[in-house]
């Protein structure tokens, strides 16, 4: 059955979307297997992409995961970031050789296409929870400071972002309730009614690293189409446009070079080289005495050929072993009777 990739950066919904369509497909009565970083590590740990080498085990173990879990009776869920390319098509040749569909949902923040996480502008979120954003300063270097490290006090040595908006000028009571809570996520408020929110803490320099690496789908390549874009939680969830993708279009198609070659006689290429070198001794001797436009009849044929020039032994020759060298290529059994006609239909349009 279909693999469904899930794809975007932290707090921007995909954990939420992909229980929401697992709960859709399993109320249909489908076996729905979910994996994500959780289920590969034990425990979702953020810090797993600060480091290249622990990121590429994880995406090797994700790949894995969904590798032992794909099958064409059950509905395979990855959500994780993928946020490369290159992992994203190695997923596509995973359901090719499967030889099941799969489709990629895209979750985006609201506020910006990628460009990591942001909440909307104030106007537009009146009546809502809108998370503020909030990073300490020191005054000597001008960096944040890392979670749980002292606050300065100072009222112009911290800058408030709410809204995607500087703000210097802040009262102190709100000064005062943002510093005793450090250690909570800067980005995102949870929604308690969420069964699978993701309780890793990105930093906001792991976030900013993140949105630099980020390579976003193309519905142009092969491996990131059908492909579902979703803009923040309130937008619905196409289920209807991805379960038509699911289970309605057909898998990708394999690659020739991926394909188990057709079984074939021992005796398959010495009856090959016995018709092939019977052909060219009728030809050679049929030609003797034809003129142009006569119609030839080879030992083996039931069809005819027409004789247009005197042809040359070396010519022939190289005629007969590349019909042998592509029929080499796609032996089968199926075409032994046929193979004098087949030479001959190749002769013909060869020389002409």
């Amino acid at each position: 059955m279909p693999l469904v990739v899930f794809c975007g950066l932290p707090y921007s919904g995909k954990s939420r979307r992909a229980e929401e369509l697992r709960e859709a497909l399993a109320a249909e009565g489908r076996a729905v297997h979910v994996v994500d970083d959780a289920a590969v590590l034990g425990t979702e740990d953020a810090t797993v992409y600060r480091d290249s080498a622990r990121e590429k085990a994880l995406r090797g173990a994700l790949r894995a995961a969904v590798e032992r879990r794909l099958s064409r009776h059950d509905v395979v869920i990855l959500d994780s970031l993928n946020y490369i390319k290159g992992f994203r098509y190695e997923l596509y040749c995973l359901a090719r050789a499967a030889r099941t569909p799969l489709c990629l949902v895209y979750c985006i923040r609201p506020g910006g296409l990628s460009l990591g996480p942001r909440v909307a502008d104030a106007a537009d979120n009146q009546g809502q929870n809108v998370s503020v954003s909030w990073k300490p300063r020191t005054e000597e270097s001008e960096r944040p400071l890392a979670a749980g490290s002292s606050v300065l006090r100072e009222p112009q040595t911290v800058d408030f972002v709410v809204s995607g908006r500087t703000q210097a000028d802040v009262p102190k009571e709100l000064e005062q309730e943002e510093t005793k809570a450090p250690d909570l996520p800067a980005f995102v408020t949870p929604d308690k009614s969420a069964k699978r929110v993701s309780s890793a803490f990105y930093p906001p320099e792991l976030m900013e690293a993140l949105t630099l690496r980020f390579e976003a789908p193309d519905s142009r390549n092969r491996w990131d189409r059908p492909l579902f874009t979703l803009v923040g939680l309130e937008e619905p969830l196409p289920l209807a446009e991805i379960r038509a993708a699911l289970f309605e279009n057909q898998a990708p198609p394999p690659h020739q070079s991926t394909q188990s070659q057709p079984l074939a006689s021992g005796s398959f290429l010495h009856q090959l080289d016995q018709v092939t070198s019977k052909v060219l001794a009728g030809l050679m001797e049929a030609q003797k005495s034809a003129v142009p436009g006569d119609l030839l009849k080879l030992p083996g044929t039931t069809e005819h050929l027409q004789f247009t020039r005197p042809l040359t032994m070396a010519e022939l020759s190289r005629l007969r072993r590349q019909f042998i060298s592509y029929t080499k290529m796609h032996p089968n059994n199926e075409n032994l009777p046929q193979l004098a006609n087949m030479f001959l239909q190749y002769l013909s349009q060869s020389l002409h």
